[in-house]
């Protein structure tokens, strides 16, 4: 188990001596079958030395496994599969209870390396197609094993298995085995098939040598009898070549672990040790969560403020609706708050729970890369905030620009030429209708300049505040509108109520413009310490924050202000906006 900033916790320790102890165990049972079967004349000492052999090669593999993944059930079953061919290794010995022992189990690593080919990567069952199809195996090796050795006097010592002879039964029992056990063998090869053209090509990059292997392993078992004679093989080099296949599964195995199906890791325990140290920096928390968990592709994602949506370590926005068949989202919470969530390879990590265990331990430091998040999200935020108010008040700058140049510069200019023809005129009759004339034009040059004036700044807002202001605004509104005021008692800070103003503005001039509205509601509640202003239509609705330059640049205004923009505009049900602006008390 890996170390972590210095910190290995005992529980590591004692699963590494535990390791060590049983690896130790295994290779002296190793030995001493070896040595039972030296001496024995039954079949070559090379073929009964197999036995043992594969049994430490899949120890091996097996206890490497356990101690880079201890939450991986793929380890055990290695050793359980050690176990099997250490037992089935004891049919070879002179001793009558251990050669029983040995008949009784001679095909249970067949049926541990099926369990194995079906769990791998995550040691877990995850198909009813897979659990019927190991518990097949263990029937094939353990029941339809029994006529084998209950009706040959000669497969055990002195027939002490044995109910009698009854070839009959005996041969009706072989072909029966050997027929379960081919469809054992070439449903597994298809359901490892299976995976190998759904997987992606990260996860195949993994899966490819143990599953290309086993298949070949598995249906080399059923076929070698069959083909090995018409190859000029004999009956021990048959069994033989499967034995070597069946053992180099484990092989296989640790070259799949090697490439990444089984990442260094540890136990939720260590997790806990390592982001106690000062190793665990919230830049490596997506990595030692991939690790403890063993996938290498586990993505931690992060809550928005108000727990709805979920953003990456950017703060770009996350669609967990864009994950794929086999991408799971576990959500993490602190107390009673969502903080984050987990997204895994339920192909790898097929319990959710083991991951939100892992996230419950990670939560405080998930929590602080949330912040984060959030924070990198806001700034960036700001920063397009800025941007759009720098343009916006270019865009209005150039706007007045425009209408004094194309508009009242027009006017007056008109009006000094008249001005000076008034002074040539040498007939006293002329003379009062050209200055009327002349009164006519100064009066409309001056109503637009005050209409310039009233867009830049109401008088009514200044004067007599954001009520009064807007009350004079619905009064000029094309449709009816209706205006509903509860408790705005005073003046508010300048900018709250200019922001105020402008938001009104907006909203009822895009409602008469695109809404197809019939009438309009406008609301002001002072509820300190918020003002809040709502506008509605019954028109088509479809609006959108983003449909435009007007409404974006009002939630920029009301987002300078630390306030809230909300938009709701459902298709033929309208449009209604709130807007929440602080105010103090």
């Amino acid at each position: 188990m890996a170390r972590r900033g210095g910190v290995r916790s005992p529980l590591a320790r004692a699963l590494t001596l535990s390791l060590a102890l049983t690896g130790a165990l295994g290779v002296v049972v190793a030995g001493v079958e070896v040595a039972l079967v030296a001496d024995s004349r039954v079949a070559p000492w090379w073929l009964l030395a197999s036995f043992p052999a594969g049994g430490v090669v899949h120890l091996a593999a097996g206890l490497a496994a356990w101690r880079r993944r201890p939450s991986n059930r793929t380890g055990p079953i290695m050793v359980i599969g050690a176990l099997s061919w250490f037992v089935v290794a004891l049919a070879n010995t002179g001793t009558p209870a251990l050669v029983a022992v040995g008949v009784v189990l001679a095909t249970t690593p067949l049926a541990v390396v099926v369990w194995l080919l079906h769990a791998f990567p995550s040691g877990r069952l995850r198909s009813r197609t897979s659990r019927l199809t190991v518990a097949g195996a263990f029937v094939v090796s353990l029941v339809l094993q029994v006529p084998l050795y209950l009706f040959d006097p000669g497969a055990s010592p002195g027939g002490m298995l044995s109910v009698g002879p009854r070839a009959d039964l005996l041969s009706a029992g072989t072909w029966l085995q050997r027929g379960a056990g081919m469809v054992v063998m070439v449903v597994t090869a298809g359901v490892l098939a299976h995976r190998l053209r759904a997987a992606t090509p990260g996860q195949r990059r993994v899966l490819l040598p143990l599953y290309a292997y086993g298949i070949l392993a598995v249906l080399a078992t059923p076929l070698g009898p069959l083909l090995g004679p018409s190859a000029g093989l004999s009956v021990a080099q048959v069994v033989g070549f499967q034995i070597v296949l069946l053992a180099g599964v484990p092989v296989a195995f640790a070259a799949a672990m090697l490439r990444g199906g089984f990442a260094r890791t540890a136990e939720i325990q260590e997790l806990s040790a390592w982001l106690a140290s000062s190793a665990a920096t919230p830049e490596r928390l997506a990595d030692a969560l991939g690790r403890t968990l063993g996938d290498a592709s586990l993505q931690v994602v992060y809550a928005s403020r108000d727990g709805h949506a979920l953003v990456d370590g950017d703060g770009t926005p996350f669609d967990p609706s864009a994950l794929g068949a086999h991408r799971h989202l576990v959500d993490i919470d602190l107390g009673t708050r969502r903080i984050g969530a987990i997204v895994y390879d339920a192909t790898v990590v097929d319990d959710a729970e083991l991951v939100r265990g892992a996230g419950r331990v990670a939560a405080l430091a998930i929590d602080h890369d949330r912040l984060t998040a959030e924070l990198r999200a806001s700034h960036a935020d700001l920063r397009q905030s800025r941007a759009r108010l720098v343009d916006a008040g270019d865009r209005a700058r150039q706007r007045i620009a425009q209408d004094l140049h194309d508009g009242l510069q027009v006017e007056l200019v008109l009006l000094a030429l008249e001005a000076q023809r008034l002074a040539r005129i040498d007939g006293a009759a002329d003379l009062p209708d050209a200055a009327t004339r002349l009164r006519v034009g100064i009066d409309r040059a001056a109503r637009n300049l005050r209409g310039i004036v009233h867009a830049l700044m109401p008088a009514a807002l200044v004067e007599r505040g954001l009520t009064a202001a807007i009350e004079d605004l619905v009064d000029r509104m094309p449709l009816p509108t209706r205006l509903a005021v509860a408790e705005v008692d005073g003046r508010l800070p300048a900018t709250v109520e200019r922001t105020a103003y402008f938001v009104v503005a907006e909203a009822l001039t895009n409602a008469v413009k695109h809404a197809a509205a019939d009438t309009l509601t406008v609301t002001l509640e002072h509820a300190p310490p918020r003002l809040v202003i709502g506008v509605a239509d019954d028109g088509v609705g479809g609006a959108t924050q983003d449909g435009g330059v007007g409404l974006h640049g009002l939630a920029d205004r009301v987002d300078a202000l630390g306030g809230r923009f909300t938009i709701e505009s459902p298709a033929g049900g309208g449009t209604h906006l709130l807007v929440e602006l602080p105010c103090g008390s």
